[in-house]
């Protein structure tokens, strides 16, 4: 049985089939030990199912590196690298995130300068050796790195990715420490030396937790993946290995399952929306492909590794909503989490867009999970009427507590139709083209507000949208990342020699997926470049690598900058590989065709504020909705994973799928 695992700030969600049928349940995450909120979730799927925990399949979206990059909780790292060399942490570039503040403060390195060693030895950046590395100097920084005790190790030459030597003789010597290492020309074997050492500093500084952390896990069951970044699980084993792949593990996830989703229900061009409890997840999918970036940037620290390009902000259902010293109301990212939760949850008084949803009867029952989760309407109450009391105060007038409910909605609505424009104006595509696919727990409340500001015509709800991430990672693909710098000038006889470096690169994909136990014909190879004009800093990843190359790049160029330079030389900057591993997937089932009507009628209504105005909205449960079937607005959806909120002027129904289809 194949088992999908999300971890969240609030739930982890279990997606299991049974009995022909999809099956989705939450229990509360457990933020000190995340690996005992899954494991009680896989005894209740082995008590209802019969089935031992041993044989159980288990593909886990994780947020343990992302968490412990955020608070700064990993290991002792030292990094060895190029004498000379050691403060390329520090230094990092130029670029400066925050251009006008006077008052930034850069997040630290993650290896203070005590534990940074430089080693002689130097090679050229064609591979010649122009200064051989000393024995002496190893067995110095044996005893140095000994002494100092460290967890991990980065290694982290100048140019190891043309040659490999040097690095190679540093981490044979070190291995008698017994403690990982992270070694460059494995990691990333790519130029850009500041980016190449930070990745291969975070992958050491992640390894002995991440490794701890799987190891429990995997303890209850024998075939244990994880989801990495990219969008693609791996084994336990290459994750504990390679912890800096697995950042994004769980928003990957949900990427993945809203791409499935649109791709049966034949939508090609979407943006996802994923809002959770802690915070908002958007990404740009277009003609069906997974949008991949190099240039990602998770918790101020660059990762160059492959990674879906996913926008993230501090704007969740628990994002705490407060007034601050210039009488401003602001929400988030501060966020209530699962402990102590939104006020609602009947720990605190903390204000929350949770709570503001409480207040404004856009979630009708007072409970969430189908009844198994209690709400407390009366602290909602409470909590809002603080924030609205802070208001009145800032704003010189009696605010009430459904104004400040309703202004935490728009204040969040704001920074999430920010991110969205990040993902899609900003990058030169129109929303108006795309259809806006929301889930998590609370992303359809929003959906509607955020479609309509950005003039996106359709938005479409999957099944089970509360647990879209861990269903996601159960219908993914086993992924292997390759990459090699090649700066080739594009020339006829570029494509002879790319065909060549690409060839090598597939003959270790074929076995590394091999070994994983698949055959020939479960594998694709999907060859990408990185691509620039020559003189440019950065480049682009172009997809088509068999036709005409340089039409190819000009078009990605005018599409991305809104200019082309065809006159100019082309730089081909690196081959990239990405090998996948097909699964099999559980088959797409259209729902059996319900009743002749076109319409249906909600159970009881319930009295909500939406829009500035008091009104009666029809509830709808998700499961008893037949396909063909049309909603009356304004009406609320409710389901075992999330709400859904359908205003004025919108008109929704479900397709053959199970989709819930709403036209803004």
């Amino acid at each position: 049985m194949r088992v999908g695992v999300d971890t969240g700030g609030t739930f982890t969600d279990f997606v299991f089939a049974a009995e022909g049928k999809m099956r989705v349940f939450k229990v509360p995450s457990t933020p000190l030990d995340p690996s005992l909120a899954i494991l009680t979730g896989l005894r209740r799927i082995g008590a209802e199912t019969g089935a031992r925990l041993s044989a159980l399949e288990v593909v886990h979206g994780t947020t343990v590196g992302t968490n412990a990059l955020l608070q700064r909780r990993g290991a002792r790292t030292a990094l060895v690298t190029t004498k000379g060399f050691e403060d390329v942490l520090v230094i990092g570039r130029q670029a400066r995130p925050e251009l006008y503040n006077l008052n930034a403060v850069r997040p630290p390195p993650l290896v203070p300068d005590s534990l940074r060693f430089g080693v002689s030895g130097r090679v050229t950046a064609d591979g010649e050796v122009i200064e051989r590395l000393g024995k002496d100097d190893l067995r110095g920084l044996l005893k140095k790195l000994k002494k100092a005790r460290v967890e991990s190790i980065a290694i982290s030459l100048l140019f190891s990715f043309v040659s490999a030597e040097h690095e190679q003789m540093v981490a044979a010597v070190l291995a008698s420490l017994k403690v990982p290492q992270s070694i460059s020309h494995q990691i990333l074997p790519e130029y850009r030396e500041y980016e190449r050492t930070s990745t291969v500093a975070i992958n050491a500084y992640l390894q002995p937790l991440m490794g701890a952390y799987l190891g429990g896990v995997g303890q209850s069951t024998r075939r244990l993946q994880v989801m990495q970044s990219s969008g693609g699980s791996v084994s336990a084993a290459v994750a504990a290995n390679e912890p800096v792949r697995t950042i994004l593990s769980g928003p990957a996830g949900g990427i993945v399952g809203a791409s499935r989703a649109a791709q049966v229900a034949g939508f090609e061009n979407i943006i996802t929306f994923d809002m959770g409890g802690t915070s908002t997840d958007v990404a740009l999918c277009d003609r069906g492909e997974l949008n991949l970036t190099n240039e990602a940037l998770v918790a101020g620290l660059p990762v160059a590794i492959p990674m879906l390009d996913i926008h993230t902000v501090g704007a969740g259902g628990g994002s705490i909503a407060r007034v601050d010293e210039g009488g401003s109301l602001r929400v988030g990212p501060e966020s209530a989490g699962a402990e102590p939760g939104p006020a609602c949850y009947g720990k605190s008084l903390l204000p929350t867009v949770t709570d503001a949803h409480m207040v404004l009867g856009h979630l009708p029952g007072a409970a969430l999970l189908g009844g198994e989760f209690k709400l407390d309407g009366d602290r909602s109450q409470e909590a809002l009427a603080r924030l609205a009391a802070e208001m009145s105060s800032a704003a010189g007038r009696k605010v009430k507590t459904i104004e400040a409910a309703r202004g935490v909605l728009q204040v969040v609505n704001v920074n999430m139709e920010r991110a969205l424009r990040h993902v899609s104006v900003e990058r030169g595509h129109d929303p108006r083209e795309f259809a806006l696919v929301p889930f998590g727990g609370a992303g359809g409340l929003h959906a509607v507000d955020l479609a309509r500001g950005l003039g996106i015509p359709r938005v479409l709800l999957p099944a089970h949208p509360g647990a879209l991430s861990a269903i996601g990672v159960v219908v993914s693909d086993v992924v292997k990342d390759q990459s090699r710098t090649v700066m080739l000038e594009l020339k006829s006889d570029t494509g002879p020699k790319l065909e060549r470096i690409f060839r090598v690169m597939e003959k270790v994909a074929h076995a590394m997926l091999r070994r994983e136990g698949f055959a020939n014909e479960r594998q694709r190879h999907q060859q990408r470049l990185g691509m620039r004009y020559l003189g440019q800093s950065f480049e682009i990843e172009i997809r088509n690598t068999r036709g005409d190359l340089a039409v190819a790049f000009h078009r990605a160029h005018q599409a991305r900058y809104g200019y082309a330079q065809r006159k100019n030389k082309v730089e081909i900057v690196s081959a990239r590989l990405r090998s996948l591993g097909l699964v099999k997937k559980p088959k797409a089932e259209r729902m059996k065709s319900g009743p002749r009507t076109r319409s249906i009628a909600g159970h009881d209504a319930v009295e909500i504020y939406v829009n500035g105005k008091a009104d009666r909205a029809d509830v709808y449960h998700r499961a008893e909705l037949p396909p063909g079937v049309s909603l009356r607005a304004p009406c609320i959806v409710t389901e075992y994973s999330a709400t859904t909120l359908i205003p004025n002027g919108a008109r929704a129904k479900i397709d053959e799928w199970g989709n819930l289809i709403i036209d803004a």
